[in-house]
C-alpha cells in the first residue's frame, strides 16, 4: 500500500512567507484524505503535485476562518476543471451551512456530500478507517485518528474445525470479524479462529487544543502524531488561555502516547 503524508500548511492563524495555513494531505493508492483546508490549500496542493479531480475525502476539525476558508476557492476550481467524482466532506455541526452559502456562490457540476459529526467513527471502509475525538478547544474541534491497512488476522480453518464448527456461512461470519453462536449454545469469538491481526499504520491530527487527555488515548502507538504547537513553552499561560497548546505540550502527549513520530504544526506567525 502506497501512503504518503504532505504538509500543505504549518501556519496558525494566518499564513507567512514560509507556512501556508493548516491542511494535511495524505494519498492513499492515489486517493487523497485532506485534513483540515485552509486558505490558499489548493495551490499548496498543485505544487506538490496533487490533483484536484482524484477521488477526495475532506475532514474538518473546527470552523475557525484559518481552517475552512480555501474550500470555497476549492470547489471554484474543481468546478472550472470539471470535476466528475463526488467530494465527501465531514466536519463538525455548522459545516453544512458553510458549505452551503458557498455551493451558491460556485454553483459545482460534481455532487458534495456533507456530513456533520462528532465524537466515534466516522468513515470505515476495507483500507481506512477513521475516529474522532472531541479535543480542548474554544469551538467545537474534532481529532481525528486515521488507520490505514489494519486488517483481521488470517482464518485458521483448522482451529475452526476443531472447535466444532461447520463450514459454510458461519465461517464468514468469523472472518469478517463477528462473534457466532453454535446450535449447543456456545458463543465464537473471531480472536479464537484467527491469526495475529495486522495494526495498519496509525496517524493522529490534533486540529486546535490545549493539552487534552482524549487525543493521548486516541494516540497510543500512533505511527505519526500530528499536533498543534502554537506556542512556545514561555507563553505556555495564554496557550491554555485561549485552548492552544505548546510545543512542550505536544512533546508530553506524543511521550504519554508512545508515538512513533511528532510532526508540529499550526505555528504562530511571531516565529
Amino acid at each position: 500500500m502506497n501512503i504518503k503524508v504532505i504538509i500543505l500548511g504549518s501556519a496558525g492563524g494566518m499564513p507567512t512567507p514560509e507556512r501556508n495555513l493548516p491542511s494535511i494531505l495524505i494519498s492513499v493508492n492515489g486517493e487523497i484524505i485532506l485534513l483540515d483546508c485552509g486558505e490558499g490549500t489548493q495551490r499548496q496542493m498543485m505544487i506538490a503535485g496533487y490533483s484536484l479531480c482524484k477521488k477526495m475525502k475532506i475532514f474538518i476539525t473546527h470552523l475557525h476562518g484559518d481552517h475552512i476558508l480555501g474550500i470555497p476557492g476549492m470547489l471554484q476550481t474543481m468546478t472550472l476543471l470539471n470535476r466528475i467524482h463526488s467530494l465527501e466532506i465531514y466536519g463538525p455541526k455548522g459545516i453544512k451551512e458553510f458549505i452551503y452559502k458557498n455551493i451558491e456562490i460556485c454553483k459545482p457540476n460534481f455532487d458534495i456530500i456533507i456530513n456533520e459529526i462528532s465524537e466515534g467513527e466516522i468513515f470505515s471502509n476495507k483500507k481506512i478507517k477513521v475516529i474522532g475525538v472531541l479535543a480542548d478547544h474554544s469551538r467545537e474541534n474534532i481529532a481525528y485518528c486515521i488507520t490505514i491497512g489494519a486488517s483481521l488476522g488470517k482464518f485458521l480453518p483448522e482451529k475452526a474445525r476443531e472447535l466444532g464448527i461447520p463450514e459454510g456461512p458461519l465461517w464468514g461470519l468469523l472472518k469478517s470479524g463477528h462473534s457466532i453462536k453454535l446450535e449447543n449454545g456456545r458463543i465464537i469469538k473471531p480472536e479464537e479462529v484467527l491469526g495475529e491481526p495486522k495494526p495498519g499504520i496509525k496517524i493522529v491530527y490534533s486540529g486546535d487544543t490545549r493539552y487534552c487527555e482524549k487525543i493521548i488515548e486516541i494516540a497510543k502507538e500512533a505511527d505519526l502524531l500530528i499536533h498543534e504547537a502554537t506556542f512556545a513553552s514561555d507563553l505556555s499561560d495564554r496557550a491554555h488561555e485561549e485552548k492552544h497548546s505548546t510545543a512542550e505540550d505536544a512533546a508530553k502527549i506524543a511521550k504519554l502516547a508512545n508515538v512513533k513520530k511528532l510532526i508540529l504544526t499550526h505555528i504562530s506567525s511571531r516565529y
